[in-house]
């Protein structure tokens, strides 16, 4: 396998980033039915399944950021694509390995310069 992508490859990882997109929308719309804010009605929740509600609904939010932060990441790579610089890491300026691309094709960094943006977090 080459070491950067061809036209096949942009067009199968193209699919793979509309089809992403869309399964990330329809998580994030449900996701945003659960992180709605909890009633808090004594009468009809006893204190253990409020306290649950507010657990669940904490979570949701959380999912919710990330699966937006995912469907933002998504778009950037297809804007990408659009402008014809898609595959280039934005912090080295290399190109992003294949192999990493196929396993997410939204990546925007490649592996040495990701391992060091997560090790300055």
């Amino acid at each position: 396998m080459a070491d950067f992508v061809d036209d096949v490859q942009i067009d199968s990882l193209l699919n793979k980033l509309h089809r992403l997109q869309g399964e990330l929308i329809d998580e994030a719309d449900s996701l945003k039915q659960a992180a709605q804010p909890v009633k808090l009605d004594q009468q009809s929740f006893g204190r253990v399944s409020r306290g649950e509600a507010l657990q669940q609904q904490s979570i949701a939010k959380a999912n919710l950021a990330q699966c937006q932060e995912r469907i933002q990441q998504i778009d950037d790579a297809l804007r990408k694509i659009d402008n014809e610089n898609y595959g280039y890491c934005e912090a080295c300026g290399e190109k992003i390995a294949v192999s990493r691309l196929i396993a997410k094709p939204e990546s925007s960094f490649c592996l040495e310069c990701q391992d060091k943006q997560e090790q300055n977090k």
